[in-house]
């Protein structure tokens, strides 16, 4: 299947790294480089290359990494879903120490999130100064163009503020080096409070000036995106009405509904279904393939024991035994999100969706894997151009059901139980599940909690979703006895990053 990639390399011209002492992730612009009046593509080249920032993945790299091995260590290795899987020394020192709260300022991937996610937002800053500056777009398009490219900002900051606490709030193109290096807003951390209002302006901002899904193309930012963000936002900062008018307005726009079969989602033939709001597109480009380096691969099914195979990956980010726990019998859900690997010493192996079938335990170094994160080894199935790690992988940020999810929490917390457990019930039906009943306030609190659980798992939430309800001590106390309550909710700054800031960067609790 061919598919229309938002690709191109145009995102990086008249850019170059400042490589001055305080500011290495901001992008300056170079003298005499196009605009938008004499190049006509000049910006739809760079919002593609806003879009396109959503798959760097380079945790090992000056790039950094947004969606990648750092990412998946920050949020589903550090939760209490998965282990870090591989071997016990296998990237100890960079995913181990997050999985284990034992993580210092020096961490590679620490270091690759902050510059990822600063680089994403450093072209989001020069495409919205171009567009601003473009006298061949009508209003419209530019508040449009605007709109897409500040919702992907939005979210950037939102990652980083459930990560770190207050960071730097970058909102502009620095004029030169001398500006980057003495305007202390590059050099110094806003409050939490002024990054979570960055982050509701933006989206506020998608909400009021971007098309329904149904009128966009595919893959681009909508309306319903920027609202389910905001919407999620909001329940972080406990503003339940506004979460509850939000998603209300999202199930009743009749653009988006559950998807039949669960385990379809995670499937090419999954990609930009009904369900989806928020998902990074991947696919083929000019003979290319394209994904998010250091995604599937680093997930993938290792070869360990007697061998014998062609393994799918790295082994990394296994879910956990507290996770299989976590379901009920007969939930559906968990065999779409879980692989689990033969144990039974009867070497029956196992098979997956696409006829793939993995051996048994003497042959895979670990027993579980996410399988949320296979991307088919069958190409009669699904198309693929032999480079696993950038084969054609979707990855699926926000959906519907968590629009559900945040209706259902809002309302209990609204008193509103009854409509509460009504978005509960229709989720689990499709996990085959049966129907819960209106109980006290506290027991729906608890049970929409459950819910986000095993529905969203292994879908990077889980760690942020314990420390947003108050949690995370007590839960991931429970397995890992490294992490403490007042410092392990966040990660510490990078050590480099306060270093080339001459120590303007203020470091966060206990490290």
């Amino acid at each position: 299947m061919k598919k229309n990639i938002l690709k191109t390399g145009a995102c990086l011209i008249g850019l170059v790294w400042v490589s001055s002492c305080s500011s290495d992730f901001l992008d300056v612009p170079l003298q005499g480089k196009p605009t938008a009046d004499t190049d006509p593509n000049l910006v739809q080249n760079l919002v593609v290359g806003v879009y396109n920032s959503l798959m760097a993945g380079e945790s090992f790299g000056a790039e950094g990494d947004v969606h990648g091995f750092a990412f998946i260590s920050a949020t589903n290795i550090m939760s209490d879903d998965a282990d870090k899987g591989s071997t016990a020394i296998d990237q100890q020192s960079t995913a181990g120490v997050l999985d284990d709260f034992t993580v210092t300022s020096t961490n590679n991937f620490v270091q690759a999130l902050w510059s990822g996610y600063y680089n994403g937002i450093a072209k989001v800053n020069n495409a919205l100064a171009t567009i601003e500056g473009a006298s061949n777009l009508d209003a419209t398009t530019k508040s449009r163009l605007s709109a897409e490219v500040r919702v992907i900002r939005g979210y950037y900051y939102f990652n980083l503020v459930r990560w770190f606490g207050g960071v730097p709030k970058i909102i502009r193109v620095p004029k030169d080096a001398s500006d980057a290096n003495t305007d202390p807003v590059f050099q110094t951390r806003a409050s939490v409070d002024e990054i979570y209002q960055l982050i509701i302006d933006d989206l506020q901002f998608g909400a009021g000036n971007l098309p329904l899904k149904s009128q966009t193309g595919v893959g681009r930012i909508s309306k319903g995106t920027a609202q389910a963000l905001l919407a999620k936002v909001y329940m972080y900062r406990k503003d339940w009405q506004k979460v509850y008018d939000l998603t209300k307005e999202i199930m009743n726009s009749g653009q988006y509904d559950l998807v039949a079969d669960y385990s379809i989602i995670w499937r090419q033939a999954g990609d930009n279904n009904k369900e989806d709001i928020l998902e990074i597109q991947t696919g083929q480009f000019n003979n290319s393939d394209y994904g998010v380096p250091n995604y599937s691969m680093c997930q993938g099914p290792r070869v360990g024991g007697l061998g014998g195979w062609s393994d799918l990956g790295w082994g990394f980010c296994t879910p956990s035994q507290s996770l299989v726990n976590a379901y009920e019998q007969g939930d559906l859900r968990k065999n779409s999100t879980i692989i689990f690997i033969d144990n039974s010493g009867k070497h029956i192996g196992t098979t997956l969706f696409d006829g793939f079938r993995i051996p048994s335990a003497d042959s895979v170094q670990n027993l579980r894997y996410n399988y949320k994160a296979y991307h088919s080894e069958n190409k009669n199935v699904e198309s693929w151009l032999g480079n696993r790690d950038r084969k054609q992988k979707n990855l699926h940020l926000l959906r519907f059901a968590e629009v559900l999810l945040m209706n259902a929490e809002a309302a209990n917390e609204l008193s509103k139980p009854d409509e509460a457990i009504m978005n509960l019930n229709r989720i689990r039906r499709r996990a085959g599940l049966k129907d819960l009943t209106v109980g006290s306030q506290t027991e729906v609190r608890e049970a929409v909690w459950q819910e986000r659980h095993v529905e969203l798992a292994m879908e990077h939430d889980r760690f942020f979703d314990l420390v947003r309800t108050g949690r995370a001590a007590k839960v991931l106390s429970a397995t890992n006895k490294n992490f403490m309550a007042g410092k392990n909710e966040l990660l510490p700054i990078p050590s480099l990053q306060i270093a080339l800031s001459g120590g303007k960067l203020t470091q966060n609790n206990g490290y």
